[in-house]
């Protein structure tokens, strides 16, 4: 492995730690993606957010396992270097480069969206500019700095969706705002009943689901700059699964218990509606904030991630040296700073065409996603297979019902790429995938042959 321990500087406390997982479990997907999943699949998308939320606690416990093993920067590309082959480190760090890079695009262009809802008349791509700009100069301040920002970005969306679990129960078992009247769970059963859109639909939003979880396996990033992985990794990784259950389901189950599951989404979101049923005046305006410090926080660590990915792909020889340059606060400045310019297409493109940019940023961004989780379980089954008993023995954490949990991820990885196939609005991403996996691997081989 890469020796990045005198390098990068141990700076992220547990406390980031803590909230950069959280945050990581929490995004835009949920405050805006869930609607377009709860049309998929109708009340029966509590299974789907349920069983994605299962997968990824498996793949964030191999991630977990390699991760204070070997607690490096580069991570998932290091261990696809290591355990599965040079090509595989290499297309697994470029592919995770380029779905940050397209998630933050998306990211960008949404600040310039949110921004305009108070400033109706401002260009977009100021403000999208400013968030770039932003978020390039704290990340090349410190990790320290971005383990901060992270900490008070991850609070504000907790805060939100705990007020979300109070109000809204306060709302069905009590009938507070509704004087006195009890909406009780009948929403669930109601208007189709709980499998509305039959068995296929929670299968069908599982795509929408994998986005909603894209970036929680960003804890594995921050290993080469925690000050004590050893802790505070497991820590943080074992608590995803009571996190997914909580913000995720249970903020689901409780949008679906206040309003018929065919009426989300037409009528606004379902987060101020919400507020606004206890006289919230202001809620429009409040949940626009927290959405946009959603985005920026999407943003922060896109920017936190393609530099460090750059860095670690240049210590394997996979990309040009120069990336490897680090500043006086032991940040890899070249990394940081060849993934803004590249950014700056989006700010362009929110110039030219503001109104239709990235129809298929999700589908697109998804399947990065996919293969880099895909590439953490195949990872950690080589590396398991690779020890002596005794070493196995000595594992200081491990994966619960190891094998069988690994697979049954996988499998689940695989049936969400075959929906990604099934739906005709999200095959271009299979596509473009097709296309950057093609283009990568011929890179790496035209790489090598000039070595």
């Amino acid at each position: 492995m890469t020796n990045q321990k005198e390098e990068l500087k141990r700076s992220l406390k547990e406390r980031h730690i803590q909230l950069i997982a959280l945050g990581g479990a929490i995004g835009v997907g949920l405050f805006l993606g869930s609607s377009n999943a709860i049309q998929t699949a109708g009340p029966a998308v509590l299974l789907s957010y349920l069983i994605g939320g299962l997968a990824i606690f498996v793949i964030m416990r191999a991630l977990g396992e390699l991760a204070i093993a070997y607690p490096v920067a580069g991570s998932f590309s290091t261990y696809a270097h290591e355990f599965l082959g040079p090509m595989y480190g290499y297309v697994t760090g470029w592919t995770y480069w380029f779905m940050w890079i397209v998630t933050c695009m998306a990211e960008i262009t949404a600040v310039g969206i949110y921004m305009t809802y108070w400033y109706p008349e401002s260009p977009q791509w100021v403000w999208a500019l400013m968030a770039l700009c932003f978020m390039t100069a704290s990340n090349l301040i410190g990790v320290e700095k971005y383990g901060e920002f992270e900490f008070w970005f991850a609070l504000i969306k907790i805060i939100t969706i705990i007020a979300l679990l109070v109000i809204g129960g306060g709302i069905i078992f009590f009938g507070i705002g509704t004087n006195g009247h009890v909406i009780g769970l009948s929403n669930l059963y109601n208007n189709g009943g709980f499998f509305a859109k039959g068995f296929s639909g929670p299968i069908l939003a599982l795509v929408t689901v994998a986005y909603a979880y894209l970036g929680i396996e960003l804890i594995g990033v921050t290993a080469g700059e925690a000050e004590n992985p050893e802790k505070t990794l497991p820590r943080a990784i074992n608590g995803v699964l009571w996190r997914i259950i909580i913000f995720y389901v249970g903020a689901i189950f409780v949008i679906l218990c206040l309003y018929p599951w065919n009426k989300i989404g037409t009528q606004g979101s379902p987060f101020v509606l919400t507020f606004n049923k206890i006289g919230i005046t202001k809620a429009a305006g409040i949940i626009n904030f927290v959405v946009l410090t959603a985005a920026l926080s999407s943003c922060n660590s896109g920017v936190f991630s393609t530099g460090r990915m750059l860095f670690n792909l240049a210590n394997q020889g996979d990309a040009p040296q120069f990336l490897r340059k680090l500043n006086k606060a032991k940040v890899p400045v070249n990394g940081v700073l060849v993934s803004a310019v590249v950014l700056l297409t989006s700010v362009a493109l929110n110039y030219l065409t503001p109104g239709k940019l990235f129809k298929y940023i999700t589908e697109v961004a998804s399947l990065g996603a996919i293969w880099v989780w895909a590439i953490i379980l195949i990872s950690q089954i080589k590396y398991r297979q690779n020890l002596s008993t005794e070493e196995l023995n000595s594992l200081k954490y491990k994966t619960p019902l190891y094998p069988y949990a690994s697979y049954l991820a996988l499998a689940f990885l695989g049936l969400v790429v075959c929906m990604l196939g099934l739906e005709s609005s999200s095959r271009i991403s299979l596509y473009i995938g097709i296309a950057w996996f093609t283009c990568i691997i011929f890179s790496y081989y035209i790489r090598r042959k000039e070595e």
